[in-house]
This record gives structure tokens, C-alpha cells and sequence, in this order.
């Protein structure tokens, strides 16, 4: 078998059928992270994919990231979403959700400026439930009906129906597409997405994605069950694993009933001493912060989320829950060793629970063996202080400089966890769980100058009319971290500490951080501000799955009757036809969110 060796003592079931079952599932999981990889196209000036109409010798300082060249070209993409067996780590686990029997889903790579087309298709069965893509960090500008959130933006996908996502690479850099139905990212509906663009640095090779995940080994529905039931006992649901390209050996000792388990691979990497690689680090986890490291080496971070900064050096890159960023690295040996762990930690106790919080990857030098296993040390972890804290914002610096407007409104929104009088426990923000409507999408409601929403104050929608820049004062008055994620846009982040915000205090206000997540530390407080540009109806949540599963999330409404009218009731039949049909017929049950 190769990748896998033979089942262990460990694991009880021990049978030619289950190894047969644990190898195909094994090889569901997508190439990178293995030495068949290949390499994306390095871009600087010229475009790296056919087609098109290259961005030309600009100067990334000077040039807008957020105003995009047209292109005129499209890339289309198939994708049809399915329940499988899954076993990246070589545990079974039998209810794995797919995209076109690949875990991850495919990459989707784009051109800045290129018009992206995805046709996706529900077949998930056993039981049947509707889905939803959401691409994480693209403004869909004049698309807001595509942004992929149900109850917002559409109604669910339904099953046995298609849905084509139709919406403008804006924007350029490192991202990933997820499911935003309930959890169902956590069982594996998530894949990588590049846009390739003029770039501020120089490099010889673009290794690609190299996504850091948690990993349940149970269904996410289950453990959504056990966060939305009244049993305080059932609400702690540390992961089981921890992943790099989707690869990581369980110790299957560690299994406690006739589950078959074999011994996975490592993910590895092939580079050559002297050159300089591009790694595009993402964490698609459901819930675990992650401390990226290679032993011995020292990573430069060119680019958070989709804005480049200003490079900066560190042996250890911090990286929240929908988190992405770019790190260049000229690998050397170490203490005269060519093979080298590459590692990535997830947080300690006060920020998120996890069995195997430690991953690794073998980095082979120069032509080392394929089968050495290295024996380099790490970095010392960093200090669990219980903050959750991202790396400092005065190490980010946007290399696009861009000075913080006057807001034209300020709003505080305070973050709270209560148990509700049926003893089941909820995330609030400003009071109120969030609570999504599947069959009556709020862009609609949008659409028909509804803009107010009194009776239903679980949908959480501040609507901010025309204001101009919004500024959001947040307090975490809970003891979890939170990876805030906003849609639509990016955010300057003006502030992020312990102590409460003292009103006028910015960080670099001249050339402030600019991103799409940010982490807000346990009864921290955040500041944040963003410009009121792209009409729609946006989101705002945590992106740690469970938490957005107990309602932790708002929609920021802006410039309602600017919204692109008339596409609106078109593109909303899609979806919301069928799944109007489908819930005729069926009950659907939403035990959480919903999104």
C-alpha cells in the first residue's frame, strides 16, 4: 500500500477490507504536500495563466489592489459536492463531505481582474442537507448575490440542484472557498483559491497553498448537536488532529473502538538550498489558532490575508482561523542536516482544545532521501498567556499605503455568552444570538426596500444607509479568542489589546493594518473601520465554526438602495425555487445558526 503501511495493533479492525477502505480514502487527499506537486507560476509583470490582458510593469506601491484591470476572461470551474469516506490522517472517518471526490476541493486560480464562474452541484446524501460556497475575502462588488451565505445572499443550494457562483477576482494574493452552511467546513468542504497578481517581492518558486487545519474525526453535525444541546458536558469538543496540505499520522493507539486506522504519510516538500520559495500559508481550521514554523529557518511575511505589506522576518508566523498569509524563505541546512521539520502548533489551553495539537511536514534539501525522517528541533512555542493575540499591528505595514478616513459613524458591539432558559448556550452580540431564515434571504427583503426588521431581531442587522466609513468598537466580554471576518471588504484595524480602547489611540494611523480576519483576544477589545463601498448586505462573525454555530455573527447593511437591482430576483429563483420546493416536502433541521 503505498503511502500507508499496515493496519496497527492499535486500531481493532484489522481486516484486508478495512486496509483496502482506509487506502482509498487515503487517496482522496489532493497533491500538495506531496513530492508529485507541482509548482504555480511564479507572476511578476507577466500574466502566469492563458488569456487575458496582463496588469503590465506597474508599481505595487502605487496602484490600488482593490481596483481591478478587466481582463475580459473567465475561468470556469465544475464542482459537484458529496458525502465520502475520508482518512487524510489514517483514521476513517466515514462522513467526510467532498468536492469532486477530492479533500480539499480543487484549487480555483484566477488572474486579477479575471471573472470567476462556478457551477455547483448538491448531491449530498445520506442524510441530504443544502449547502452554500463562500469566497472567502473577494469583495464581490456589484455581485453581492454571490458572496455565498444563505439566509443573506441566497437560499440554500438544494439537494439534487446546481447553482453557478458568477463574481470578479478584485482583488489579488492568497485565499480559500468553505462552505457557509452550518459547520460543514469542518467535515472537509474547503479548498484553496489564487489570484495572481503584480507582486512587491522577488522569488524563484511558488510552492502554492500549504493549508494548516484542525481535524475531527467525528461528524461536524454531531459535534454541532453537542454545542447547541443543554448538556454543559457535551460542549467542549477539542479536535483530534492537526494538518499540513492535509496530512498528518495518527497515532492509531490512541483509538478506542473497532474504527480502522492506519499509519498516514507525512506531508513533504522539495526545495533546493539558495533559492527563495513562496509558501501561501492558510488556516482552514474549524476552531485551532496556529503557530507556523520551519526548524532553523527564518520566514519573511510579505502579505496578510489579500494585502501585501512591507516585508518583516520572524521564526514563527501567527496565524487565527481564516487567516491567510504569504512567507518567502531561502532554506539552509541544519547542523549540517538536509531533512528538517516543518511544524505548525495549534494554541495552547486558554485558546483552543486539541488533542494532537502538533503537525508536521519533511522538508528535504538537495536532493535528500525521500525517506529520511528528520530529527531537527523547534522553536521554542510561544508564551501561552491566554491573549490569542495575532502578531503586533505595527508588523504589518500595507506596502499599498493608505491613510484611515474620518468614520462617519461609530457603533460598539459587545460580545457576550449566555445560557438561554432552555439551558442551551449561545454567543450574543449586543444581546441578541444570531438566527438564520433559510427560505427569505435578507438581499431579497433588500431588494423589495424592506430595510428594517423589528420582528426579527435574531437576523442582527445594523443598517447603515449611506454612511460613508464605518467604524466598530468591539468588546469581548467572554473568555474565548475569536477570528473576526468580515465580508464585502477588507478593514483597517485600528486597535487590539487588553485594556479597553481609550477613543483615540490608532495604531499607525498614517498606513494602518488592513485585513480581512483579525483575532480578538479573550475580554480584549478590537477597532475596526472600513469604507462603506460596495452596496450590499454583509457579514460579520467569528470564524471559529462553533461559535458562528451558537450565533455569533451580524449583517452590516450599506447603501441598501444602491444594491444591483436588477439581477436580484433572477439569481435569488435559482436557489430559492428549489429549495422552496424542497422544504415543501421536507423538514429541514436547523439546530444551529445555520450558517
Amino acid at each position: 500500500m503505498k503511502g500507508l503501511v499496515t493496519l496497527v495493533a492499535g486500531a481493532l479492525a484489522t481486516t484486508c477490507v478495512d486496509a483496502h477502505r482506509v487506502k482509498e480514502a487515503y487517496d482522496r487527499t489532493f497533491h500538495w504536500g506531496t513530492l508529485k506537486a507541482t509548482k504555480l507560476p511564479k507572476f511578476l509583470t507577466n500574466n502566469p495563466l492563458p488569456g487575458g490582458t496582463p496588469w503590465g510593469n506597474i508599481d505595487p506601491k502605487k496602484v490600488d489592489p482593490r481596483i481591478p484591470p478587466t481582463t475580459g476572461v473567465t475561468r470556469y470551474y465544475d464542482f459537484t459536492i458529496s458525502r465520502g469516506e475520508l482518512a487524510p490522517d489514517g483514521y476513517l472517518k466515514t462522513s467526510g463531505i467532498l468536492i469532486n471526490g477530492q479533500f480539499p476541493g480543487p484549487t480555483i486560480e484566477a488572474n486579477w481582474g479575471d471573472n470567476i464562474q462556478v457551477r455547483v452541484t448538491n448531491n449530498i446524501t445520506g442524510p441530504f442537507e443544502g449547502t452554500a460556497l463562500h469566497w472567502h475575502g473577494l469583495f464581490q462588488n456589484g455581485s453581492a448575490f454571490y458572496d455565498g451565505v444563505p439566509s443573506v445572499s441566497q437560499c440554500p443550494i438544494a439537494p439534487g440542484s446546481s447553482f453557478t457562483y458568477k463574481f470578479q477576482a478584485g482583488v489579488f494574493g492568497t485565499s480559500w472557498y468553505h462552505s457557509h452552511y452550518s459547520a460543514q467546513a469542518a467535515g472537509g468542504l474547503f479548498g484553496p483559491l489564487i489570484v495572481y497578481g503584480p507582486s512587491h517581492v522577488d522569488y524563484d518558486e511558488d510552492v502554492g497553498p500549504v493549508m494548516l487545519t484542525d481535524w475531527f474525526h467525528k461528524d461536524y453535525y454531531e459535534i454541532v448537536k453537542n454545542v447547541m444541546s443543554n448538556n454543559s458536558t457535551l460542549w467542549a469538543n477539542p479536535s483530534d488532529n492537526t494538518l499540513i496540505n492535509a496530512r498528518m499520522p495518527f497515532n492509531c493507539s490512541q483509538v478506542k473502538d473497532n474504527t480502522p486506522c492506519s499509519n498516514a504519510s507525512y506531508a513533504k516538500f522539495q526545495f533546493k538550498t539558495g533559492k527563495t520559495y513562496k509558501l501561501r500559508l492558510i488556516n482552514a481550521g474549524a476552531a485551532g489558532m496556529e503557530y507556523f514554523s520551519i526548524d532553523g529557518q527564518t520566514l519573511q511575511v510579505v502579505s496578510v490575508d489579500l494585502t501585501d505589506i512591507v516585508p518583516y522576518n520572524t521564526t514563527i508566523v501567527t496565524l487565527g482561523v481564516g487567516q491567510r498569509s504569504d512567507v518567502l524563505f531561502t532554506p539552509k541546512a541544519v547542523n549540517g542536516t538536509k531533512a528538517i521539520w516543518m511544524r505548525t502548533l495549534q494554541s495552547g489551553k486558554f485558546c483552543q482544545r486539541a488533542t494532537n495539537p502538533t503537525a508536521r511536514a519533511i522538508v528535504l534539501l538537495d536532493g535528500a532521501p525521500t525517506n529520511v525522517i528528520p530529527a531537527t528541533t523547534a522553536y521554542p512555542a510561544p508564551v501561552d498567556d491566554g491573549t490569542c493575540k495575532n502578531d503586533p499591528l505595527e508588523s504589518s505595514i500595507p506596502y499599498y499605503a493608505e491613510k484611515v478616513p474620518d468614520p462617519s459613524v461609530t457603533v460598539q458591539i459587545t460580545v457576550n455568552t449566555i445560557v438561554n432558559s432552555t439551558g442551551h448556550q449561545l454567543y450574543t452580540m449586543n444581546d441578541s444570538p444570531f438566527m438564520a431564515n433559510y427560505n427569505n434571504p435578507l438581499i431579497g427583503l433588500a431588494y423589495q426596500q424592506n430595510y428594517s426588521y423589528p420582528s426579527h431581531p435574531e437576523w442582527n442587522v445594523f443598517n447603515f444607509g449611506s454612511n460613508s466609513s464605518i467604524r466598530v468598537v468591539i468588546w469581548n466580554n467572554s473568555s474565548g479568542p475569536h477570528p473576526m471576518h468580515i465580508h464585502g471588504h477588507d478593514m483597517y484595524v485600528l486597535y487590539d489589546g487588553n485594556d479597553k480602547w481609550d477613543g483615540t489611540t490608532i495604531v499607525n494611523p498614517s498606513n494602518p493594518q488592513r485585513r480581512d480576519t483579525h483575532n480578538l483576544r479573550p475580554h480584549g477589545w478590537m477597532v475596526m473601520q472600513y469604507n462603506a463601498d460596495n452596496p450590499g448586505v454583509w457579514p460579520f462573525h467569528c470564524h471559529i465554526a462553533w461559535h458562528l454555530s451558537m450565533g455569533m455573527y451580524v449583517n452590516f447593511m450599506e447603501h441598501p438602495e444602491k444594491i444591483n437591482q436588477s439581477q436580484i430576483p433572477g439569481i435569488l429563483k435559482q436557489t430559492c425555487d428549489p429549495w422552496n420546493a424542497y422544504t415543501a416536502d421536507h423538514t429541514v433541521e436547523q439546530i444551529d445558526s445555520g450558517v
